[in-house]
């Protein structure tokens, strides 16, 4: 049986419980090493505490985050006997907003906790807007601490329905509400009988079943090419197939170039193969001898990307320097990077750290476009300076 992987973030306001969270979620899945636990164990009976504190598991970097050290994500791995994860744990302060763009850019679920004593928050829905903005295909709401509310359906309810109406606003499509108690264990790994009037899955149970790689399955075949490999007079072009599937024989588009060839063969770790699928890398040989290179797009099939030098996109500015129109930077799309111009800020001054806004970018080169609605892939960009390399801005494209 082949086991995937589903890689999702988590996001919430501070001193919801996200830390008990993510331990009680690896402690109850039996992810945590032996060692682990009795340190956990030891440090938790040192501060008078009956049962191990599973905060500890996932608060290492506290110390430093109370020093005032900017905290990026910390990727945590974990599997069971269904699915691998990549779980991206996000800092909750506003001030790290961007390090769950980071987090959630990536990933095909987004957990968002609120604690039920408090309900929907500020940061509640600036998480929402942001799991919005990226597209995540799936977002839980977990409604963190139940126990502190006597497991009340109408207390759980009322948090829904709140949620809903800012979803609604946002234009996020849907989500999957979780009542748990971090804590206790509820609803977290296992279902609670504390809540019978619940009917739906344990956060475990739904992380282990929702689907996964869909997007990338439906998507049109997009493949940007990385390396030129030169066999004597053979040229393999190698990369990740981001989105869709490739077959020999496809006909195929390379852009910004604009020419057609035929695909010959596919090679997919080293061995022959008549089909590629999203997100596998591969090797592909064309029928004719075409002028491709790193940055170019491969594409099958009638629907092509955007071919443009004018880029529409809502972004989220990343570093602590700020951006401003005029500004020159690099546009690195996939495989490939130009040089851009910012036109405009939609009538904002400037974009400092943390902020959501929309740019306007000119670029010195055309690229090849998809909406981000569309194409998370190829439809997301980053801006660079130009003088240092440093990472300005994270971008989705808005294609006309």
């Amino acid at each position: 049986m082949t086991v995937d992987t589903l890689r999702f973030a988590t996001a919430g306001s501070v001193d919801d419980g996200k830390s008990t969270l993510v331990g009680r979620l690896l402690h109850d899945s039996k992810s945590v090493l032996t060692d682990q636990l009795e340190a956990v164990e030891r440090a938790s009976a040192s501060r008078g505490q009956e049962g191990p504190d599973l905060a500890l598991l996932t608060d290492g970097l506290r110390a430093e985050r109370e020093q005032g050290i900017t905290i990026d994500v910390a990727y945590r791995y974990f599997a069971t006997a269904k699915r691998r994860f990549i779980l991206a744990d996000t800092p909750g302060h506003v001030q790290y907003t961007r390090n769950m763009v980071t987090g959630a850019s990536t990933a095909e679920l987004t957990v968002i906790l609120i604690d039920a004593r408090n309900g929907v928050v500020e940061q509640t829905r600036r998480h929402a807007a942001i799991a919005a903005l990226l597209r995540v295909p799936h977002v839980v709401l977990a409604v963190n601490k139940m126990d502190l509310v006597g497991y009340q359906e109408k207390e759980f309810q009322r948090i829904v329905e709140d949620f809903a109406g800012h979803a609604a606003e946002l234009g996020l499509p849907s989500f999957t509400p979780i009542p748990v108690s971090a804590l206790a264990g509820d609803n977290v790994v296992d279902r609670s009988a504390a809540m019978d009037w619940y009917d739906g899955p344990a956060l475990l149970e739904f992380l282990e079943t929702v689907p996964v790689g869909v997007e990338a399955a439906d998507a049109p075949a997009r493949f940007p090419v990385q390396y030129v490999i030169r066999d004597g007079e053979v040229r393999h072009y190698a990369g990740q197939l981001v989105s869709g599937t490739l077959r020999v024989g496809d006909r195929v588009t390379v852009h910004p170039s604009g020419e057609t060839s035929e695909i010959t063969g596919i090679d997919v770790l080293g061995v022959p193969a008549e089909v590629a699928y999203a997100p596998q890398s591969v090797g592909v040989r064309l029928a004719d001898q075409r002028d491709v290179s790193r940055g170019d797009m491969i594409t099958a099939g009638a629907d092509v990307p955007a071919l443009t030098r004018e880029v529409r996109a809502a972004v989220c500015h990343l570093a602590g320097r700020p951006l401003r129109v005029g500004d020159r930077v690099l546009v690195r799309h996939t495989t490939r990077t130009v040089q851009a111009i910012v036109k405009d800020l939609a009538g904002a001054a400037e974009l400092s750290a943390n902020d959501l806004g929309r740019v306007t970018l000119r670029t010195a080169e055309p690229l090849a476009l998809d909406d981000y609605a569309v194409s998370r892939r190829t439809g997301a960009f980053i801006l660079i300076d130009p003088a240092d390399g440093a990472t300005l801005t994270a971008g989705m494209a808005e294609l006309p």
